[in-house]
């Protein structure tokens, strides 16, 4: 299969484009870098020619609730519209599990926009939501930290191995479209102080890990059922294996 990654060469692309030319795939790892810009449609017609299969991971240079969704309406359209063009036969998007149940937060609401406009065109495709990667735990504590001390929510989040979303996403693209959405994330539910604390000890980072319900997640309110799976009875969900122990022992 001739296999399209838009955001081939970030976190999750790089994996993905790895392990599906090592399944014998023809993969085009689309991005600015390689020539092909979704926002302004440069290079898109070109890498989507012949391909069976758009895989949809770019993600805003602004988490800035304008600029991101401008990102992701403008680069949304231009992929559906020229993945209709050429025929493509599964669109296969990451979002991110509750972006539906957090309004408040921009990035969020532009991640439904996305979704949206993937089910509005007429290309086969499948949404998959994952939850936050472990690769991204260290920053979150970081922004809400001092010198000396790190408040962090006491809101549970199950956050998942951006290798294990990788793999799913390979997985995914190889098989039929299912024109739904479902929903994606590591074994474990904890605490984001919890989560915290254990990757910053992990790290040897000596500061104060304090609980504060007040910090929210990225300025937005959240529950217990904001950031987990299997609290929409309308999406199945999937488990992915490697726990966070497992991730840190890397």
């Amino acid at each position: 299969m001739r296999i399209v990654i838009v955001g081939g060469t970030g976190l999750i692309g790089t994996r993905l484009a790895e392990v599906l030319s090592d399944a014998g795939h023809d993969v085009v790892a689309a991005s600015p870098s390689t020539g092909v810009d979704t926002l302004t449609g440069a290079g898109v017609r070109a890498a989507f020619a012949g391909a069976d299969v758009v895989v949809d991971i770019p993600n805003s240079p602004s988490f800035e609730d304008e600029p991101v969704m401008d990102f992701f309406q403008r680069s949304t359209r231009t992929i559906a519209q020229e993945a209709q063009r050429a025929n493509v036969g599964h669109h296969v998007v990451l979002s991110i599990v509750g972006a539906d149940r957090m309004p408040d937060i921009g990035y969020m609401r532009a991640k439904v926009a996305q979704e949206s406009i993937v089910k509005a065109s007429d290309t086969p495709y499948t949404i998959v939501r994952a939850t936050q990667f472990f690769e991204f735990l260290a920053g979150i504590a970081e922004g809400t930290a001092d010198e000396t001390t790190v408040r962090l929510s006491p809101v549970l989040m199950q956050p998942i191995a951006a290798s294990d979303v990788s793999d799913v996403l390979a997985e995914v693209a190889t098989k039929l479209p299912t024109n739904s959405t479902w929903e994606l994330a590591g074994p474990e539910a904890l605490p984001i102080v919890e989560l915290g604390r254990r990757v910053l000890a992990h790290a040897g980072d000596t500061r104060a890990i304090v609980e504060d319900p007040a910090i929210g997640y990225f300025g937005g309110n959240v529950n217990d059922q904001s950031l987990t799976p299997g609290n929409d009875p309308a999406l199945r969900h999937r488990i992915a294996e490697t726990s966070l122990d497992e991730w840190l022992a890397r």
